[in-house]
């Protein structure tokens, strides 16, 4: 492939962008209704470690499509795995009473 630098770069904003805007539905829902009972916590817990490392990765190689989209979708994930184990968490304890 012969692209200049930088379509590259602007395949790298567009795929950032669209990766991460797809994400924004399940957490503005998560955070709304509090049900995160169809959620994985095992996923979940393994998708934000995954996205963390990207972030590293991306701070790593100085790239700033891969740091900004790991970023945000870092803390929307860690947002939600926050929730969902505050949700666990409550359900144990009232399933234990």
């Amino acid at each position: 492939m012969n692209l200049e630098a930088y379509h590259i770069e602007i395949i790298g904003y567009s795929a950032a962008f669209l990766t991460t805007i797809a994400f924004l539905p399940q957490a503005i829902q998560s955070w709304r209704t509090r049900d995160l009972s169809g959620i994985s916590l095992g996923m979940y817990s393994l998708f934000t470690a995954g996205v963390g490392l990207w972030l590293i990765y991306g701070l790593a190689i100085e790239k700033w499509p891969l740091i900004l989209a790991n970023a945000l979708t870092f803390a929307l994930a860690l947002s939600i795995l926050v929730l969902k184990l505050q949700h666990t968490h409550r359900r144990k304890n009232t399933e234990s009473i």
